[in-house]
């Protein structure tokens, strides 16, 4: 059974889905939403989910944050790329934006709940193992991938590159 990232042969992988994230920060604060349903339901993160059948990662983004809280991501950039294998054999490559705004209302849905943190009180205990690894770097706005092996909720293994 895998126990490291370094035991995969990520030029050969090949993911499940495509999903993307998307993360709006400005004056001091970033966007998170408490997910309602689906994969992470519970857990803090931000805005996004699977890409639709012939869309971009941009393009998803974007239609998911204004699904999901109402709000169309502004000064959007793609900052980095996750890649996470489940041991139940599940594969996801996440597209990750960082947005310097956003037009319209925020509202809550029956898919999220949007939350303004102070950026230097970021719930990473309510967030994804993963995210300590990588969030501090889309905050300075540094391109990286990473690659993440997880059974169930659990991280056993990680690699950030930037």
């Amino acid at each position: 059974m895998l126990r490291n990232v370094d035991e995969i042969d990520w030029s050969s992988w090949r993911p499940t889905e495509y999903a993307n994230l998307c993360f709006v920060m400005r004056d001091g604060q970033i966007l998170l939403i408490r997910k309602k349903r689906g994969l992470g339901a519970g857990m803090m993160n931000g805005p996004g989910g699977r890409n639709e059948p012939g869309e971009t990662a941009r393009e998803g983004a974007v239609r998911e944050t204004q699904e999901e809280i109402g709000v169309t991501p502004t000064g959007l950039e793609q900052i980095g790329e996750l890649h996470f294998h489940f041991l139940d054999g599940y594969r996801l490559h996440v597209a990750v934006f960082a947005a310097s705004g956003c037009e319209g209302v925020l509202i809550e849905t029956d898919e999220a709940k949007p939350h303004w943190t102070p950026i230097d009180r970021i719930p990473y205990h309510e967030m994804w193992e993963d995210d300590p690894h990588w969030l501090p770097l889309l905050l300075q706005r540094k391109k990286f991938r990473g690659f993440f092996l997880f059974d169930g909720s659990k991280l056993l293994s990680h690699r950030v590159e930037t």
